[in-house]
């Protein structure tokens, strides 16, 4: 079977289709890959017109996307992530390096139970250009499978070996409900308002099922991603969280739990693509968390 050659798509096309899918607007898209909003538009009409297939349509000021995109879209991620693959490797055979590892985790895991392994790898191998991202669990699963990781370190959850990640567990974590002060002693019945994660985040999902299972009821009344700002909202007296000992009891202002036993618990595991093999760099930084957590 030959290929269609008027195709002919280019992979800053791709580029543009992907940021156009993830934004609300072409303006938005075109800042974020950082072209002019004119050339986001003539890229998104020369893609169409050399699929020969309509993908967005004009609603007012925005461009909807029709169902035949969601196809295109998986096409465009799979071309992006193996021609970022690509210039990785070629980078590091051209000046014959183990080049840059970008790893990303979640913050409980940079600032806590990874940063020794971190900081033991740099020494030992001051040669690699470690990058580090902090981000929630879901982001860092999207940059995974866009290429855009080698390795992360986030929140397990069901479903991901489907998707075509191998997870290595690295900590088992209790979570603990936590009160502001003077309100540990309520009932479960009265517990709350919560402060908590965000409404997408596995651990959320987790912890309200967990609530709710006790009879409480979630009112949540602020949320952030960030473990040590939902700590400081509980001491602030903004509502109760529940939260995983290491970042609630760390001083100098430590939280005492509304209950001795946890309330839920999650999984935090070392996460890679199952079809890309690491470089010798990576791999080795995979070796040296395992060892250390």
């Amino acid at each position: 079977m030959k290929l269609n050659p008027t195709l002919n798509l280019s992979t800053a096309q791709l580029e543009y289709f992907v940021a156009a899918m993830e934004h609300e607007t072409w303006g938005d898209a075109a800042t974020a890959v950082g072209v002019s909003a004119s050339a986001m538009s003539q890229g998104m009409a020369e893609l169409q017109k050399r699929l020969g297939v309509q993908l967005f349509n004009r609603e007012g000021r925005r461009m909807v996307p029709l169902p035949a995109a969601d196809q295109v879209l998986s096409y465009a991620r799979r071309v992006l992530t193996e021609t970022r693959d690509l210039e990785r490797w070629v980078a590091q055979a051209r000046d014959g390096s183990t080049g840059r590892v970008t790893i990303g985790m979640i913050d409980t895991a940079a600032v806590h139970y990874c940063s020794e392994a971190l900081a033991q790898f740099r020494s030992s191998r001051p040669d690699v250009d470690l990058r580090l991202r902090v981000q929630p669990s879901a982001a860092l699963v999207r940059d995974l499978n866009d290429g855009l990781l080698d390795l992360a370190v986030g929140v397990e959850r069901d479903g991901m070996s489907a998707d075509g990640l191998v997870l290595t567990p690295l900590v088992d974590e209790g979570l603990f409900v936590y009160a502001p002060a003077g309100q540990q002693s309520r009932r479960p019945a009265k517990w709350g308002p919560w402060v908590s994660f965000p409404a997408d985040s596995h651990s959320r999902r987790s912890i309200e099922r967990a609530l709710r299972d006790l009879g409480v009821t979630v009112e949540v009344v602020a949320e952030s991603s960030q473990p040590d700002v939902l700590r400081e909202m509980v001491r602030l007296g903004v509502g109760w969280a529940v939260l995983p000992p290491i970042e609630a009891e760390r001083p100098p202002h430590p939280l005492v739990p509304a209950r001795q036993s946890p309330v839920a618990s999650r999984r935090i595991a070392l996460m890679e693509r199952s079809t890309r093999r690491l470089n010798p760099a990576a791999a080795e930084l995979k070796a040296t968390l395992l060892r250390s957590t």
